[in-house]
């Protein structure tokens, strides 16, 4: 059996250690950190509930589509959505245009379409091939309420071929999905590894006619539909 004493010093050592872990997060949280963002302090804040305290107004929890510079809903311009792994986009692709070839590195995009008529094309990761033995493009036509996928980190493209514009809403498995241009970033790389990958098709003198060819917008015109419709070529 347990003296007296010994009891007293096992209940002053409990003490000791039990007191600072109780303060020691509550502190944490109350010091001031100017200098960090709100995403920032989202990322780094212990708990859910501490998250919570940070978004201490209702209206933190609302994204107004309509008012943002930006049709993105992630967490650097709706912190709120730090913890939850998704983001989030509503968008409009106007007639006779396309979205440049790109992938989203850090997340899955499933593509939905609300109006007008969309065209995909997807390509998978390497290994993925056809009947042929060719690497494989998935060709998909969304009309309204019709969604397809982009696996993250795949190629892929939607064309508006059409004379009205197509509304879409996106949405996303990372809550910082990324944005990449294929083309861009390919012809980034120095001009030998160029001519390598594209084995010497391009000759060196004309690596920078095509860099200088290369549209600068996310989304460019589709030249079959503008003669079509009737539309004059305008950047967008």
């Amino acid at each position: 059996m347990l003296s007296g004493t010994t009891i007293s010093s096992i209940i002053a050592v409990a003490l000791v250690f039990s007191l600072p872990t109780k303060a020691a997060p509550r502190q944490m949280m109350r010091r001031s950190t100017p200098e960090l963002s709100l995403t920032a302090q989202l990322q780094i804040a212990d708990t859910a509930i501490d998250r919570y305290k940070l978004l201490s107004k209702d209206e933190d929890f609302v994204y107004d589509f309509t008012n943002s510079t930006t049709p993105f809903a992630n967490r650097e311009t709706f912190p709120a959505l730090v913890g939850s792994g998704t983001s989030f986009s509503v968008g409009q692709l106007p007639a006779c245009s396309m979205v440049y070839l790109h992938l989203h590195p850090r997340a899955t995009e499933l593509f939905v379409l609300n109006s007008g008529r969309v065209l995909t094309q997807m390509v998978p990761e390497a290994g993925v091939l056809d009947s042929e033995g060719k690497q494989r493009v998935i060709n998909t036509e969304l009309g309204p309420g019709k969604m397809t996928i982009f696996p993250a980190g795949s190629f892929h493209t939607q064309v508006n071929p059409d004379c009205e514009p197509a509304n879409f809403t996106a949405a996303f498995s990372a809550e910082d999905f990324g944005f990449g241009l294929v083309a861009q970033e390919t012809f980034s790389l120095s001009d030998d590894a160029i001519a390598a990958t594209f084995g010497q098709s391009i000759a060196g003198e004309d690596i920078d006619k095509v860099r200088d060819a290369i549209p600068t917008d996310a989304v460019i015109k589709v030249e079959q539909c503008l003669t079509k419709c009737g539309k004059q070529k305008r950047h967008i």
